[in-house]
């Protein structure tokens, strides 16, 4: 199962983008033992619309184009928090469905437009709070990573 995170926005050097690849070079080998793909990170450009109702709709279109067969998961602060267990049990049951790719989609600083929530799988949030999207890619791409370490039995995760 391939395993796209599909974003809105570039990552700039900093922080973020360190904590992102750090976890995407630890996943590599751990996938390839789960039978998962490498983790494909697709940025998409934030609109440059005026009103953010129509930076949304572009965005939107953006990345439903992006998408191809598989789950889709949406991060969003209105979304369903599962633990990492439950996250991680999700992922082994679609992998071990069959599904040939999974993609989990970050929006950019106004939200996502509710086309993107509606062809959603699974909708899930880190909390109530806002938080920079650049900051939710990271801890997507940990929790995934983490994820990965929860069905190999690893000791990364420590319940």
């Amino acid at each position: 199962m391939r395993l796209v995170v599909v974003s809105v926005g570039r990552l700039k050097a900093g922080p973020e983008r360190s904590l992102v690849e750090r976890y995407v070079e630890r996943a590599a080998p751990l996938a390839r033992s789960l039978g998962l793909g490498a983790l494909d990170l697709v940025e998409i450009p934030e609109s440059r619309a005026r009103r953010d109702a129509e930076r949304k709709a572009e965005e939107a279109a953006a990345i439903l184009a992006r998408l191809g067969a598989g789950p889709v998961v949406v991060f969003d602060e209105r979304g369903a928090a599962l633990s990492s267990e439950a996250v991680a049990a999700r992922f082994g049951a679609w992998r071990d469905a069959g599904e040939t790719a999974l993609h989990l989609v970050v929006g950019g600083p106004d939200g996502l437009d509710e086309a993107v929530r509606r062809r959603a799988t699974l909708v899930l949030s880190f909390g109530a709070m806002t938080l920079p999207h650049q900051l939710v890619r990271a801890l997507v791409v940990e929790q995934l990573y983490r994820a990965m370490t929860i069905l190999a039995g690893h000791p990364y995760h420590r319940a």
